[in-house]
């Protein structure tokens, strides 16, 4: 099966299990989470929502120092391309990602920002097309959009260390929904929607690389 075929067909399924997130499971494991941990879910959960933190500043830092050390005039290695590939990636994740949360338009579990409608506090549950605003950007999750954006991106070019990646998706996963940041769609969106653009970005710029050998 070619690339954009697999790409079509994760598309569909990802779109499926949304769909049935959505309608079967994003409210009882959001009131199932409220009711459980209570007071307790922020000291337990929070933290490992704060893995992808610093991966954008972390991103700019790696493109102007490698941008210097190629100005220089020197070559770069293949954890340096691969650091640049996941610079690509996280920026573009950025970019869909805020595109896709003003389209969806997506409440969020609880009341976090400017008193914004909410499931818990409110009973508000739904897409809300074009809304705009930081009360409607639950869907996609952002952070999982960002971890799995570099992370897929590693998966490809380093996949020797596979466990260690599915950890650190799962660490941050599990923190969104213990922490009641996210509904479970939203996870499984953001978690998509990296993973494509690391896979994009690694693609692109594979064959960018191979065309000037090509024409030679």
């Amino acid at each position: 099966m070619s690339a954009i075929k697999r790409w079509h067909l994760a598309l569909l399924l990802v779109a499926l299990a949304v769909a049935i997130s959505y309608l079967a499971l994003d409210r009882p494991v959001a009131l199932f989470v409220h009711g459980l941990f209570a007071s307790r879910r922020h000291t337990l959960f929070e933290p490992l929502t704060h893995i992808p933190d610093p991966l954008m500043p972390a991103a700019a830092i790696a493109f102007v120092g490698l941008g210097l050390y190629a100005l220089a005039g020197r070559a770069l290695s293949r954890l340096q391309t691969t650091i640049i590939i996941c610079g690509l990636s996280l920026t573009m994740a950025q970019v869909i990602k805020n595109q896709l949360k003003f389209v969806f338009g997506r409440t969020w579990p609880e009341t976090w920002v400017e008193n914004n409608p909410s499931f818990i506090h409110d009973h508000v549950y739904g897409f809300n097309w074009f809304h705009g605003g930081a009360g409607y950007e639950s869907f996609p999750s952002g952070h999982m959009t960002m971890t799995c954006a570099l992370i897929s991106v590693l998966w490809i070019c380093y996949p020797r260390f596979k466990p260690i990646y599915a950890l650190a998706v799962l660490a941050v996963a599990v923190g969104l929904i213990g922490a009641d940041f996210h509904f479970l769609s939203d996870v499984i969106a953001g978690c998509f929607v990296g993973a494509s653009t690391g896979w994009m970005a690694v693609t692109l710029l594979g064959r960018l690389a191979d065309e000037p050998r090509s024409r030679g």
